[in-house]
C-alpha cells in the first residue's frame, strides 16, 4: 500500500511541475497547442491526484468518481486537442475544440451524476463495470479511444512529416511527436501492467511513464513542429 501511494503521489507532483512549465511556455508563446497539453496535464495531475486520496484514505464514491472524470473521461480527449492544433488550420481546429469540450462536459455530466452500483474495498482500485452501469463506461470508453486515436495517429503523421522534411529542427519536432504517442499509448494501455502488478500500482506506474513522455513530447513539438496557417 505504500508504494500504490508513494507512485500516486510521485505522478501528482510530477503532473503538476509539467503543467507550471507548458503553462509558462503558453504565456511566453501563445500557442494554442500549448495551453491544450497545459490544460491535459493538470487533467492528469487531478486524475493521480484522485488516486493518492483513495489510494492513503481508501476507495470510496467520491475519489473513484472523481479518478473516473479525469482519468478515464477528459484527460485523454484535450491532450488530443494538441494535436488537432498541430495538424489543421486554427480555424478548424478551433471549431473542433468546441465540438470536444462541450461532448467532455456532457461525458463528465454522465459520470458525475450516474449512480454507482456496487461496493468498494478500501485497498483496491475498482474496475469501472464493478461500480458504474453502463452509461458512463461508454462514456469513457469512447473518449479514450477516439482521443488516443487521434494523438497517436494525428502524432504519427505529423512525425513523418517532419522527418521528411528534413534538418534538425523539423526532426525534433518528428521526435516530440513520437514521443506524445508514446505517451498516450502507455496511459491507455496502463492496464496491461496487472499482469505483473496490482491493479493500482500498475495504474500509478503508467501515469509516470505516460506523463513524463507526454510532457518531454510537448516540449520538443511545440518549439519545432510545423503548424498550419489559419484557412
Amino acid at each position: 500500500m505504500s508504494l500504490q501511494i508513494a507512485l500516486a503521489a510521485t505522478a501528482t507532483l510530477i503532473s503538476l511541475g509539467f503543467t507550471a512549465t507548458v503553462l509558462e511556455r503558453w504565456l511566453d508563446r501563445h500557442k494554442p497547442q500549448d495551453m491544450a497539453w497545459t490544460v491535459a496535464l493538470l487533467l492528469f495531475s487531478l486524475g493521480a491526484g484522485s488516486m493518492w486520496l483513495g489510494a492513503s484514505i481508501g476507495w470510496s464514491a467520491g475519489p473513484f468518481r472523481a479518478f473516473y472524470i479525469f482519468g478515464a473521461v477528459l484527460n485523454v480527449p484535450v491532450l488530443a486537442l494538441g494535436t488537432v492544433y498541430l495538424m489543421v488550420s486554427r480555424l478548424w481546429a478551433d471549431r473542433i475544440t468546441f465540438v470536444a469540450v462541450v461532448a467532455c462536459a456532457f461525458g463528465a455530466g454522465i459520470v458525475l451524476i450516474a449512480p454507482t452500483t456496487g461496493g468498494f474495498i478500501a485497498d483496491e482500485l475498482p474496475r469501472g463495470s464493478e461500480v458504474f452501469g453502463v452509461g458512463p463506461r461508454i462514456t469513457a470508453a469512447l473518449a479514450s479511444s477516439v482521443g488516443a486515436l487521434v494523438v497517436v495517429g494525428g502524432s504519427a503523421w505529423s512525425a513523418i512529416r517532419l522527418f521528411r522534411a528534413g534538418g534538425a529542427s523539423a526532426a525534433k519536432g518528428g521526435a516530440g511527436n513520437v514521443l506524445i504517442a508514446l505517451g498516450a499509448i502507455t496511459l491507455s494501455f496502463g492496464g496491461l501492467l496487472n499482469s505483473v502488478v496490482d491493479e493500482m500500482t500498475g495504474f500509478s506506474i503508467s501515469l509516470v511513464i505516460g506523463i513524463a513522455l507526454i510532457f518531454a513530447g510537448a516540449l520538443m513539438a511545440t518549439s519545432a513542429s510545423y503548424v498550419p496557417a489559419d484557412a
